[in-house]
C-alpha cells in the first residue's frame, strides 16, 4: 500500500512538472505579427547637374510606411514619402550646350528648389531573424537589412511645371525591437529616377541635358536620397499551429 501511494505521488509530481514546463514554454513563445505601420523623419538630398556631392544641400523629408512581414527574415514595405530638394550649378553650366564657341557657351549659375513625392514598394532582407529573442527560434532584437524595389516620383513646386517618372530605390538600414510590437530603426536609400526634370527651374529647363549629353533610361537622369529614422507598430498576430 505504501509503495502504491509513493508511486502515485511520483506520478503526480511528474505531471505537475510537465504542466509547469508547458506553461513556461508557452509564455516564452514569440508571437509573430502579419504587418506593421509606421512613420519616419529625416533628410533628403539631390544628385544631378546642380549638385554632385552626397548629403550636400540636405533638406527635411517625412514618410509613412506599411510593411507586410513575410517571416523574421523577409518583408515587403510600401511607402508614401515627401521631401524637399534644392541645388545650384555654382556658375559652371553653359547657357548653350550646342554653341560652336570653344567654351561651349557662357557659364552661368542656375538654382532650383523643388518638392518630391515618392510612392513605392521595396523588398527587405534582414541579415538575421528579427524578433524579441525569446523562444527556440533565436531571433535577434537588432538586425541590419538591405532593400530594393520600384516606385513613382513626382516633382512639383519651385515655380516650374510638375514632372513624373519611375524610380528604383536601393538602400540599407538597421532595425531594433524596443518592445514586442514596437520597432525603431534607421534607413538610407538612393532613388534613381527616369526623369531629368526634378531640377527644373521657373526660367525653363536649363538643367535638362545642359551639356548636350544624350539621355537614356537612367543615364544622365536625376536621383535623390532619403535618410530617415523611423518607428513602427506591429499588428494582426499570425495564427499559430496547435500542437497536441
Amino acid at each position: 500500500m505504501a509503495r502504491k501511494t509513493e508511486q502515485t505521488w511520483i506520478r503526480t509530481i511528474i505531471a505537475v512538472c510537465c504542466l509547469l514546463f508547458c506553461f513556461v514554454a508557452k509564455a516564452e513563445e514569440e508571437v509573430e505579427y502579419k504587418m506593421d505601420l509606421g512613420a519616419g523623419l529625416g533628410g533628403c538630398f539631390y544628385l544631378g547637374d546642380a549638385n554632385g556631392t552626397p548629403f550636400a544641400n540636405l533638406s527635411p523629408m517625412g514618410a509613412i510606411t506599411a510593411r507586410r512581414i513575410l517571416n523574421p527574415r523577409m518583408a515587403v514595405k510600401a511607402n508614401l514619402a515627401f521631401g524637399h530638394i534644392h541645388g545650384t550649378s555654382e556658375g559652371f553650366l553653359p547657357t548653350d550646350a550646342y554653341s560652336e564657341t570653344p567654351e561651349g557657351g557662357t557659364p552661368t549659375q542656375v538654382k532650383f528648389s523643388r518638392n518630391v513625392l515618392d510612392i513605392g514598394a521595396q523588398f527587405e532582407l534582414n541579415f538575421w531573424g528579427f524578433g524579441t529573442g525569446v523562444g527556440y527560434k533565436g531571433n535577434s532584437r537588432v538586425t541590419p537589412y538591405i532593400l530594393a524595389g520600384a516606385g513613382v516620383t513626382i516633382g512639383m513646386g519651385g515655380g516650374a511645371g510638375a514632372c513624373g517618372g519611375l524610380n528604383i530605390p536601393v538602400g540599407v538600414g538597421v532595425k531594433y525591437k524596443l518592445k514586442p510590437r514596437i520597432n525603431l530603426g534607421f534607413e538610407w536609400t538612393m532613388r534613381f529616377s527616369t526623369t531629368d526634370k526634378l531640377d527644373a527651374t521657373p526660367e525653363g529647363t536649363q538643367l535638362k541635358d545642359p551639356y548636350g549629353v544624350e539621355s537614356a533610361m537612367f543615364k544622365n537622369k536625376d536621383c535623390y536620397s532619403f535618410a530617415m529614422f523611423f518607428i513602427t507598430y506591429e499588428m494582426f498576430p499570425k495564427l499559430r499551429k496547435c500542437n497536441n
